[in-house]
């Protein structure tokens, strides 16, 4: 497994990638180094998946999940240089976002400015009890550059995005969870048990079938309802030849768990 700087990865069971962002004497902001870090992690993942089926994604720490950018690395930066890192940071958004495999988040602390970006941009999330969310760039001069005006809105809705980004005001785990930007609350102990139980659920399911399940639901809402329904048969196409489709319908005929292998 490939060591990077500013993150840790493991896999805590078979098919599942913990990655960890492990900045923590920094509240797991993002500098520029983590940033390629997390563009070589998930570019690497969505040209090659290998044996991996689901992601979980989460800081070092119980202090904070990420602070956002790293504005001690950016005191001082020319335009041209503020430019040219945020390049890396849009990449870096595309990267998580475009992903093909389930991410789940699992956010153990504050997530504030890019981390909150970060947080919308997985595919849902848990958050611990004591986790904090916002989006702070209207504060310093700047608004969300990595995602947060188009995932925020599509996960909680846009009127009360644009308050939530207009004002930079704080909001807790229980309301994320009311507005729909968590999926779940869970105790600091309980929170990486039930991301990894939920990735584990995932991963014991048709590898393609999966894939193809969340690019359906990821292009639906960008469409019109024909033209989603019409992605969605495609998509549905594409698991039929496989040889985890006839596993499972024999697996249930047979009255046996399926041993899916992507193929």
């Amino acid at each position: 497994m490939t060591s990077y700087e500013t993150l840790l990865l493991s896999q805590p069971v078979p098919h599942v990638l913990q990655i960890t962002l492990n900045r923590p004497e920094a509240a797991n902001a993002f500098n520029t180094q983590m940033a390629l870090d997390l563009v070589s992690t998930f570019e690497a993942v969505s040209l090659d998946a290998g044996d991996t089926r689901a992601i979980i994604l989460t800081g070092s720490g119980t202090r904070a999940f990420c602070a956002g950018g790293d504005l001690k690395e950016r005191n001082g930066m020319s335009n041209t240089a503020w430019g040219k890192q945020h390049l890396i940071y849009e990449r870096m958004a595309r990267a998580v976002i475009n992903c093909p495999i389930p991410i789940i988040g699992a956010i153990n602390g504050a997530a504030y400015g890019g981390g909150c970006e970060l947080a919308a941009a997985v595919d849902f999330a848990y958050v611990a009890e004591g986790a904090k969310f916002a989006q702070t760039e209207v504060k310093i001069g700047i608004i969300p550059g990595a995602g947060g005006t188009q995932t925020l809105p599509r996960a909680i809705g846009e009127r009360r995005a644009k308050e939530l980004i207009l004002t930079g005001q704080v909001f807790n785990a229980q309301q994320a969870l009311e507005w729909g930007l968590a999926n779940a609350v869970y105790s600091a102990e309980e929170l990486l048990p039930a991301a990894l139980k939920t990735a584990q659920a995932i991963a014991a399911n048709a590898p393609v079938a999966v894939r193809q399940a969340k690019q359906a639901i990821s292009k639906g809402p960008s469409m019109s309802l024909a033209d989603g329904l019409a992605f969605e048969i495609e998509s549905y196409n594409r698991t039929i030849p496989t040889q985890d489709r006839r596993e499972g319908v024999s697996a249930f005929n047979e009255k046996r768990a399926p041993d899916f292998k992507g193929e």
